[in-house]
């Protein structure tokens, strides 16, 4: 019998984590194989032959291969990292400033606007052209498309050689068709140039984050397109004449078949990171944790966010890097503190760590692959945290290049080589610690009433300061840490997001009316989902709506009941915004009729719905502790006590019920768990590291 083999593949800037699973015997084989930027089809296409190797199945052989989902940070990293293509950005007559006046919001607090300086937009304004015509917000034409000069604007970007565009029309959202009429014009006289319209990319109002959103879409779209088409490509190729069916992660916790996700790029921007977060979400919730915070550790960045009760929490309102993206998400704030994020001196002469990153190629020194300067890595090797190879042996390090990298930057700073290692490492659990505040404390959460998650190659290097800085009191480690993003993949379903700007008063709104646009996005919906192949019977529908009280500028979301609406069901839709109010906000006006309940968007997500690997426990053998611990190696945990020898757990070694007490470093094939003095941790029947504090 033909084994059907489901394969999760997460490519990262420094490591590609592939996860099999055997539909029919439910095991599980996790690996890692080193990315390739240059082309990142060869680690993946390598990812694929190893895990296959691992199954005892031939490489080569794309039969036994069912499915493979993919998540990329490729968007993620290029916007990080702010490598932005040259855009041209085309708007509605009198509108070119819009990206300039922005919003009036300030960055960190009112006390900011005395010295803050508003960032470079992601279009100059001399690659911004208006093109006349003019809508409605109801979409009723008030002035006619500039034909002109529509065609006098693609000629000019076409001799300015620009060849990536965003069009976005004053109230496209209710109207597409100006758009529309553009995009025409553009194929007839700049057929070369890669468009974005608004009105396909996100189709609501706020015209700024409208146009944001698009322009993110258009810089990330040559990329991702070249990118995802690559390896298409390579897999077609590699499974012959069976085709075998290639998804890839979107931002907003599903997939996407592969011939479709190019067509909207902007859905991908936190692929991998929503992978991580829906993995580590089922994992801690079969371990009984029920409020969790994530935290993925790569080799560009770290990505964290919040699970509670299992759903990893939703925003439209997310950004990454200086980049809003005003569409569904999972809540992931990214920051760049990953394993390759380098070290260096501000003008100043002040230590700075990050956003850039030396990724996996030339990487960081002790890759000993041409890299130049100091990273996060090479402070975890000189102070013996890591060890002197990754992935078991596969990939040694140059411990050497490290430590004189760090003797050179030290000495600029007037600093021992192990005070400026932990300074590097302090830097960069505190940028870790603010991206965790800002899903939590500004989202008006207890960091402490939360358990983290900690996962990805890096993730779990800094946890014990992390628990110090922000008060955790406990923090869970996955088995295979390093390939949850890639786990994470396979429990996900096929999803896609479609949503409609409805403005109206709770009083005012038409029930017929309403329901009538819930049922057109749906068919939009149970469109794309037969195009993935699912059935009408498997498919299934989530509708929600964005409430607010009159005159407040920014919406709650709520779910909107199936079938058709009433006055009834409208007015529990409104119970619900209350009720949901109040839990975000700690007030509502439920009982004063002075304020009105305004709806902004309708939204319906289509999910086709995908079988979910089983986590299985371990028979528990109570009382176990790993005490004839026979490696060690010298590890700095703090610069003012120094080097202590300190014993080498292998992960593989600790069954359910042992225990441990730092300071001990325990290490598994992608991963490793610095535990530092004063910390305990205990194995649980999932195989989970729990460490808590020793006097806890």
């Amino acid at each position: 019998m033909t084994r059907r083999i489901r394969i999760g593949i997460d490519t990262g800037g420094t490591f590609t984590d592939v996860v099999a699973f055997d539909e029919d015997s439910g095991e599980l084989v996790t690996t890692k194989t080193p990315s390739t930027p240059s082309n990142p089809a060869d680690g993946f296409m390598s990812g694929i032959d190893k895990v296959l190797d691992l199954l005892g199945l031939p490489q080569g052989d794309g039969d036994p291969i069912s499915a493979v989902s993919h998540g990329t940070t490729v968007a993620t990293n290029q916007l990080l990292e702010g490598k932005v293509d040259r855009l041209g950005y085309i708007t509605t007559e009198g509108y070119e400033a819009m990206l300039e006046i922005a919003r009036q919001s300030v960055p960190d607090g009112y006390g900011n606007s005395y010295f803050w300086v508003k960032p470079d937009r992601i279009v100059p304004r001399h690659l911004v052209k208006g093109v006349g015509g003019r809508l409605d917000f109801t979409g009723a034409e008030v002035r006619p498309f500039d034909e002109d000069g529509a065609r006098s604007v693609a000629r000019w970007f076409k001799a300015q050689g620009i060849t990536t565009l965003g069009v976005c029309f004053l109230h496209a959202y209710a109207n597409p068709e100006h758009e529309e009429r553009m995009r025409a014009v553009l194929a007839e006289e700049h057929p070369d140039a890669v468009v974005s319209l608004s009105s396909e990319v996100l189709r609501e109002y706020r015209e700024y984050e409208r146009a944001m959103t698009t322009l993110v879409d258009a810089a990330v779209k040559p990329r991702l397109s070249a990118y995802v088409n690559n390896i298409k490509g390579r897999l077609a190729e590699y499974a012959g004449e069976r085709r075998v069916p290639f998804y890839v992660m979107k931002s907003n916790g599903g997939v996407l078949s592969a011939d479709e996700v190019v067509h909207q790029p902007i859905t991908t921007v936190l692929s991998g990171p929503a992978a991580g977060a829906l993995g580590a979400a089922l994992i801690a919730q079969v371990a009984g944790f029920d409020r969790v915070l994530t935290s993925d550790g790569g080799g560009t960045s770290t990505d964290v966010s919040v699970v509670i009760d299992g759903e990893p929490t939703l925003t439209t309102e997310g950004s990454v890097g200086a980049y809003p993206s005003k569409i569904p998400m999972i809540d992931v704030v990214t920051v760049g503190a990953g394993g390759g994020s380098i070290a260096w001196l501000s003008p100043e002469g002040t230590l700075k760590v990050g956003p850039q990153s030396a990724g996996a190629d030339p990487g960081p020194l002790c890759y000993a692959k041409g890299g130049t300067e100091v990273t996060i890595t090479d402070a975890h090797v000189v102070l013996g945290r890591i060890p002197p190879h990754l992935l078991g042996g596969e990939i040694p390090l140059d411990v050497v290049a490290a430590c004189d990298g760090l003797e050179a930057l030290a000495s600029k700073l007037g600093l021992t080589p192990e005070a400026c290692a932990t300074g590097i490492l302090e830097i960069s659990a505190w940028n870790q610690a603010n991206a965790l505040r800002q899903v939590t404390v500004k989202r008006g959460l207890d960091v402490r009433d939360f358990t983290l998650t900690t996962f990805g190659g890096s993730g779990s290097l800094l946890l014990c300061r992390l628990m110090d800085i922000l008060g955790i009191p406990t923090v869970l480690v996955p088995p295979n840490p390093g390939n949850v993003s890639a786990f994470g993949l396979l429990t996900v379903d096929v999803k896609n997001d479609y949503v409609q700007t409805h403005v109206s008063l709770a009083e005012r709104l038409d029930a017929g009316v309403v329901t009538a646009a819930y049922d057109a996005l749906a068919a939009q919906a149970a469109e794309a989902l037969s195009k993935e192949g699912f059935t009408p019977q498997q498919h299934v529908f989530q509708r929600t709506a964005d409430l607010r009280y009159f005159g407040q500028a920014f919406e709650v979301r709520v779910p909107v009941p199936e079938g058709a609406l009433d006055a009834r069901s409208l007015a529990a839709v409104a119970d619900a915004f209350h009720a949901e109010h109040r839990a975000l906000y700690g007030y509502d006006f439920s009982g004063d009729a002075s304020q009105h309940v305004e709806w902004v968007n309708l939204r319906v997500s289509g999910i086709g719905p995908i079988t979910r690997p089983e986590i299985r426990s371990v028979v528990e053998v109570r009382g176990a502790s790993a005490t004839s611990l026979e490696t060690t190696r010298p590890v700095c945990f703090d610069a003012d006590t120094g080097y202590v020898e300190t014993p080498v757990v292998p992960r593989s070694d600790l069954p359910p019920g042992s225990t441990l007490t730092g300071p001990v470093i325990v290490e598994e094939f992608g991963s490793t768990v610095p535990i530092h003095p004063g910390f305990d941790v205990r194995v649980d029947e999932y195989l989970n590291l729990i460490v808590t504090r020793s006097d806890s």
